[in-house]
Protein backbone atom coordinates (compact mmCIF):
# COMPACT_ATOMS: atom_id res chain seq x y z
CA UNK A 1 0.00 0.00 0.00
CA UNK A 2 2.79 2.43 0.90
CA UNK A 3 4.51 1.97 -2.48
CA UNK A 4 1.24 2.31 -4.39
CA UNK A 5 0.45 5.52 -2.52
CA UNK A 6 3.88 6.97 -3.20
CA UNK A 7 3.71 6.13 -6.91
CA UNK A 8 0.32 7.77 -7.15
CA UNK A 9 1.57 10.86 -5.36
CA UNK A 10 4.58 11.11 -7.64
CA UNK A 11 2.35 11.24 -10.66
CA UNK A 12 -0.21 13.53 -9.04
CA UNK A 13 2.16 15.91 -7.35
CA UNK A 14 4.13 16.57 -10.51
CA UNK A 15 1.31 16.62 -13.04
CA UNK A 16 2.50 19.94 -14.44
CA UNK A 17 2.98 21.32 -17.94
CA UNK A 18 6.36 20.03 -19.04
CA UNK A 19 8.78 22.76 -20.09
CA UNK A 20 11.43 22.31 -22.72
CA UNK A 21 14.69 21.52 -20.98
CA UNK A 22 17.50 24.03 -21.33
CA UNK A 23 19.93 21.19 -22.03
CA UNK A 24 19.54 17.46 -22.51
CA UNK A 25 22.63 16.84 -20.40
CA UNK A 26 21.84 15.57 -16.91
CA UNK A 27 21.76 17.86 -13.90
CA UNK A 28 23.88 15.85 -11.48
CA UNK A 29 22.67 15.94 -7.86
CA UNK A 30 24.85 14.41 -5.12
CA UNK A 31 23.53 12.02 -2.48
CA UNK A 32 25.22 11.89 0.93
CA UNK A 33 24.68 9.86 4.09
CA UNK A 34 21.98 11.62 6.11
CA UNK A 35 18.24 11.49 5.53
CA UNK A 36 17.24 15.11 5.05
CA UNK A 37 19.85 15.63 2.34
CA UNK A 38 18.78 12.48 0.53
CA UNK A 39 15.07 13.36 0.62
CA UNK A 40 15.69 17.01 -0.23
CA UNK A 41 17.77 15.94 -3.22
CA UNK A 42 14.92 13.73 -4.41
CA UNK A 43 12.41 16.54 -3.86
CA UNK A 44 14.43 18.96 -5.96
CA UNK A 45 15.26 16.29 -8.51
CA UNK A 46 11.56 15.54 -9.04
CA UNK A 47 10.82 19.26 -9.38
CA UNK A 48 13.54 19.68 -12.00
CA UNK A 49 12.36 16.58 -13.85
CA UNK A 50 8.85 18.03 -13.95
CA UNK A 51 10.35 20.96 -15.85
CA UNK A 52 11.68 18.57 -18.50
CA UNK A 53 15.23 18.29 -17.20
CA UNK A 54 17.25 15.10 -17.14
CA UNK A 55 18.39 14.46 -13.55
CA UNK A 56 21.08 12.06 -12.37
CA UNK A 57 21.83 11.18 -8.74
CA UNK A 58 25.34 10.18 -7.69
CA UNK A 59 26.60 9.06 -4.30
CA UNK A 60 29.33 11.51 -3.36
CA UNK A 61 31.59 12.17 -0.38
CA UNK A 62 30.16 15.08 1.59
CA UNK A 63 33.50 16.91 1.78
CA UNK A 64 34.90 16.12 -1.68
CA UNK A 65 31.63 17.17 -3.35
CA UNK A 66 32.67 20.83 -3.42
CA UNK A 67 35.68 20.05 -5.57
CA UNK A 68 33.42 17.96 -7.82
CA UNK A 69 31.02 20.89 -8.20
CA UNK A 70 33.87 23.28 -8.88
CA UNK A 71 35.05 21.05 -11.72
CA UNK A 72 31.54 20.63 -13.13
CA UNK A 73 31.33 16.89 -12.42
CA UNK A 74 28.43 17.56 -10.02
CA UNK A 75 25.94 20.35 -10.70
CA UNK A 76 24.75 21.49 -7.29
CA UNK A 77 24.63 20.92 -3.53
CA UNK A 78 21.49 21.51 -1.50
CA UNK A 79 22.80 21.28 2.07
CA UNK A 80 26.01 23.16 2.80
CA UNK A 81 26.11 23.04 6.61
CA UNK A 82 28.35 25.74 8.06
CA UNK A 83 29.70 23.65 10.91
CA UNK A 84 30.47 20.48 8.96
CA UNK A 85 31.27 21.69 5.47
CA UNK A 86 31.95 25.43 5.67
CA UNK A 87 35.73 24.99 5.42
CA UNK A 88 35.52 22.74 2.33
CA UNK A 89 32.99 25.09 0.72
CA UNK A 90 35.13 28.18 1.36
CA UNK A 91 38.21 26.44 -0.02
CA UNK A 92 36.35 25.62 -3.25
CA UNK A 93 35.06 29.19 -3.53
CA UNK A 94 38.61 30.50 -3.29
CA UNK A 95 39.69 28.25 -6.18
CA UNK A 96 36.76 29.30 -8.37
CA UNK A 97 34.22 27.34 -10.40
CA UNK A 98 31.58 27.12 -7.68
CA UNK A 99 29.00 29.74 -6.70
CA UNK A 100 27.04 30.49 -3.53
CA UNK A 101 23.34 30.25 -4.47
CA UNK A 102 22.06 31.62 -1.16
CA UNK A 103 20.83 30.42 2.20
CA UNK A 104 17.85 28.38 3.26
CA UNK A 105 15.61 29.90 5.93
CA UNK A 106 16.72 27.06 8.21
CA UNK A 107 19.23 27.79 10.95
CA UNK A 108 21.56 24.94 11.82
CA UNK A 109 23.52 23.68 14.78
CA UNK A 110 25.85 20.66 14.91
CA UNK A 111 27.64 19.59 18.05
CA UNK A 112 27.91 17.17 20.97
CA UNK A 113 24.42 16.39 22.23
CA UNK A 114 22.72 14.30 24.91
CA UNK A 115 19.14 13.17 25.69
CA UNK A 116 17.63 14.78 28.78
CA UNK A 117 17.95 11.66 30.95
CA UNK A 118 21.71 12.17 30.70
CA UNK A 119 21.38 15.54 32.41
CA UNK A 120 19.66 13.85 35.34
CA UNK A 121 22.82 11.79 35.87
CA UNK A 122 25.15 14.74 35.26
CA UNK A 123 23.24 17.80 36.49
CA UNK A 124 25.96 20.33 35.68
CA UNK A 125 25.18 19.99 31.98
CA UNK A 126 25.05 21.57 29.44
CA UNK A 127 28.39 23.10 30.51
CA UNK A 128 31.20 21.09 28.91
CA UNK A 129 33.27 21.21 32.11
CA UNK A 130 30.48 19.38 33.92
CA UNK A 131 30.47 16.80 31.15
CA UNK A 132 34.17 16.27 31.65
CA UNK A 133 33.67 15.91 35.40
CA UNK A 134 31.09 13.16 34.70
CA UNK A 135 33.26 11.38 32.14
CA UNK A 136 33.21 8.07 34.03
CA UNK A 137 29.43 7.83 33.47
CA UNK A 138 30.11 7.46 29.75
CA UNK A 139 32.99 4.97 29.98
CA UNK A 140 32.73 1.66 28.13
CA UNK A 141 34.92 -1.40 27.77
CA UNK A 142 36.51 0.04 24.63
CA UNK A 143 37.36 3.39 26.26
CA UNK A 144 38.68 2.18 29.61
CA UNK A 145 38.17 4.82 32.26
CA UNK A 146 37.54 7.58 29.72
CA UNK A 147 34.12 8.71 28.59
CA UNK A 148 32.87 7.61 25.18
CA UNK A 149 31.72 10.23 22.70
CA UNK A 150 30.06 8.84 19.56
CA UNK A 151 30.89 11.18 16.71
CA UNK A 152 29.43 11.19 13.20
CA UNK A 153 30.97 9.30 10.26
CA UNK A 154 34.62 10.07 9.61
CA UNK A 155 33.91 11.96 6.38
CA UNK A 156 31.88 14.57 8.27
CA UNK A 157 35.18 15.87 9.69
CA UNK A 158 33.91 17.25 12.99
CA UNK A 159 37.38 17.51 14.57
CA UNK A 160 36.11 16.01 17.82
CA UNK A 161 39.45 14.48 18.76
CA UNK A 162 41.18 17.83 18.24
CA UNK A 163 38.65 19.44 20.58
CA UNK A 164 39.10 16.72 23.18
CA UNK A 165 42.86 17.29 23.08
CA UNK A 166 42.61 21.09 23.03
CA UNK A 167 40.30 21.18 26.06
CA UNK A 168 42.05 18.31 27.86
CA UNK A 169 38.85 16.29 28.06
CA UNK A 170 38.74 12.84 29.63
CA UNK A 171 36.98 11.36 26.59
CA UNK A 172 37.70 9.00 23.71
CA UNK A 173 36.12 9.74 20.33
CA UNK A 174 34.50 6.84 18.47
CA UNK A 175 33.15 7.40 14.96
CA UNK A 176 29.75 6.03 13.99
CA UNK A 177 29.50 4.34 10.62
CA UNK A 178 26.33 6.19 9.67
CA UNK A 179 23.65 8.55 10.92
CA UNK A 180 21.50 5.49 11.66
CA UNK A 181 24.15 4.28 14.11
CA UNK A 182 23.77 7.52 16.07
CA UNK A 183 20.01 7.02 16.38
CA UNK A 184 20.56 3.39 17.37
CA UNK A 185 22.91 4.51 20.15
CA UNK A 186 20.29 6.84 21.60
CA UNK A 187 17.49 4.30 21.20
CA UNK A 188 19.49 1.57 22.92
CA UNK A 189 20.26 3.87 25.86
CA UNK A 190 16.65 4.96 26.29
CA UNK A 191 15.31 1.80 27.96
CA UNK A 192 17.47 2.04 31.07
CA UNK A 193 18.25 5.77 30.73
CA UNK A 194 21.96 5.15 30.24
CA UNK A 195 23.91 8.43 29.92
CA UNK A 196 25.15 8.95 26.36
CA UNK A 197 26.67 11.83 24.45
CA UNK A 198 26.64 11.74 20.65
CA UNK A 199 27.00 14.00 17.65
CA UNK A 200 23.66 15.51 16.66
CA UNK A 201 22.35 18.36 14.58
CA UNK A 202 19.28 20.45 13.94
CA UNK A 203 17.12 20.33 11.92
CA UNK A 204 16.39 16.62 12.01
CA UNK A 205 13.73 14.31 13.38
CA UNK A 206 15.58 13.34 16.58
CA UNK A 207 14.69 16.47 18.53
CA UNK A 208 11.02 15.51 18.34
CA UNK A 209 11.64 11.92 19.41
CA UNK A 210 14.23 12.44 22.16
CA UNK A 211 14.21 15.82 23.90
CA UNK A 212 17.78 16.84 24.64
CA UNK A 213 20.37 19.59 24.64
CA UNK A 214 23.63 20.50 22.98
CA UNK A 215 26.75 20.64 25.12
CA UNK A 216 27.85 24.24 25.58
CA UNK A 217 31.54 24.52 24.74
CA UNK A 218 33.44 27.83 24.64
CA UNK A 219 31.54 29.93 22.11
CA UNK A 220 32.59 29.76 18.48
CA UNK A 221 34.82 32.58 17.29
CA UNK A 222 35.96 33.11 13.72
CA UNK A 223 39.44 31.66 13.41
CA UNK A 224 39.01 28.99 16.08
CA UNK A 225 39.79 26.40 13.41
CA UNK A 226 42.78 28.28 11.94
CA UNK A 227 44.46 30.41 14.63
CA UNK A 228 45.56 28.90 17.96
CA UNK A 229 45.35 32.36 19.55
CA UNK A 230 41.57 32.27 19.12
CA UNK A 231 39.79 30.41 21.91
CA UNK A 232 40.73 29.56 25.49
CA UNK A 233 43.77 27.37 24.66
CA UNK A 234 46.42 29.58 23.00
CA UNK A 235 48.31 26.51 21.78
CA UNK A 236 45.54 24.61 20.02
CA UNK A 237 42.90 24.78 17.30
CA UNK A 238 39.28 23.63 17.69
CA UNK A 239 39.06 24.67 21.34
CA UNK A 240 35.53 26.04 20.93
CA UNK A 241 32.09 24.81 19.97
CA UNK A 242 30.56 24.89 16.52
CA UNK A 243 28.48 27.92 15.45
CA UNK A 244 25.21 27.93 17.43
CA UNK A 245 23.30 29.62 14.58
CA UNK A 246 24.94 28.22 11.49
CA UNK A 247 23.92 28.74 7.90
CA UNK A 248 22.51 26.15 5.51
CA UNK A 249 23.49 27.14 1.99
CA UNK A 250 23.03 25.99 -1.58
CA UNK A 251 25.92 25.81 -4.03
CA UNK A 252 26.23 25.22 -7.76
CA UNK A 253 28.72 24.80 -10.56
CA UNK A 254 29.37 28.25 -12.03
CA UNK A 255 28.26 27.03 -15.47
CA UNK A 256 24.81 25.93 -14.30
CA UNK A 257 23.15 29.32 -14.77
CA UNK A 258 24.16 29.50 -18.43
CA UNK A 259 23.51 25.84 -19.27
CA UNK A 260 20.26 25.38 -17.30
CA UNK A 261 18.97 28.91 -16.64
CA UNK A 262 15.45 27.86 -15.60
CA UNK A 263 16.76 25.17 -13.25
CA UNK A 264 19.25 27.63 -11.78
CA UNK A 265 16.43 30.11 -11.26
CA UNK A 266 14.49 27.49 -9.31
CA UNK A 267 17.55 26.62 -7.23
CA UNK A 268 18.06 30.28 -6.34
CA UNK A 269 14.45 30.47 -5.05
CA UNK A 270 14.50 27.24 -3.07
CA UNK A 271 14.52 27.83 0.68
CA UNK A 272 13.51 25.22 3.24
CA UNK A 273 12.74 25.88 6.90
CA UNK A 274 13.84 23.85 9.92
CA UNK A 275 10.39 22.31 10.21
CA UNK A 276 10.24 21.33 6.54
CA UNK A 277 13.67 19.70 6.65
CA UNK A 278 12.83 17.85 9.85
CA UNK A 279 9.65 16.52 8.25
CA UNK A 280 11.65 15.18 5.30
CA UNK A 281 13.83 13.24 7.74
CA UNK A 282 10.78 11.95 9.65
CA UNK A 283 9.36 10.37 6.50
CA UNK A 284 12.48 8.21 6.16
CA UNK A 285 13.78 7.78 9.70
CA UNK A 286 10.44 7.32 11.46
CA UNK A 287 7.89 6.35 8.81
CA UNK A 288 10.49 4.22 6.97
CA UNK A 289 9.70 5.37 3.44
CA UNK A 290 12.18 5.13 0.62
CA UNK A 291 13.67 8.54 -0.23
CA UNK A 292 11.88 8.89 -3.56
CA UNK A 293 8.57 7.96 -1.90
CA UNK A 294 9.21 10.44 0.90
CA UNK A 295 9.94 13.13 -1.66
CA UNK A 296 6.67 12.45 -3.47
CA UNK A 297 4.72 12.66 -0.21
CA UNK A 298 6.46 15.89 0.76
CA UNK A 299 5.71 17.41 -2.64
CA UNK A 300 2.04 16.44 -2.39
CA UNK A 301 1.76 17.98 1.07
CA UNK A 302 3.60 21.20 0.19
CA UNK A 303 2.45 22.24 -3.27
CA UNK A 304 1.86 25.80 -2.09
CA UNK A 305 5.55 26.01 -1.16
CA UNK A 306 7.41 24.56 -4.10
CA UNK A 307 5.18 25.66 -6.99
CA UNK A 308 6.13 29.24 -6.14
CA UNK A 309 9.72 28.36 -7.06
CA UNK A 310 8.83 27.31 -10.62
CA UNK A 311 9.28 29.63 -13.61
CA UNK A 312 6.27 31.93 -13.55
CA UNK A 313 5.47 31.15 -9.92
CA UNK A 314 2.49 28.88 -9.24
CA UNK A 315 0.98 29.35 -12.67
Amino acid sequence: MKNQLAIGLTIGALALPVHAADSSDPIVIPIHNWSSQIVMSNVVGQILESMGNNVEFVTTDSQAVYESIRLGDVTLELEVWEGAFGASFRAALEKGGIVDVGNHDAVTREDWWYPMWTKEACPGLPDWKALNDCAELFATAETGGKGRYLDGPVDWLKHAQERVDALDMNFTVINAGSAAALWAEIGAAEADKKPVVVFNWTPNFAEAVWPGEFVEFPAWEDGCDKDPAVGPNPDALYDCGNPANGYLKKAAWEGMEEKWPDAFGVLSKISFTNAQIAQMAVLVDVEEMEPDEAAAVWLEDNEDVWKEWLPGGSS
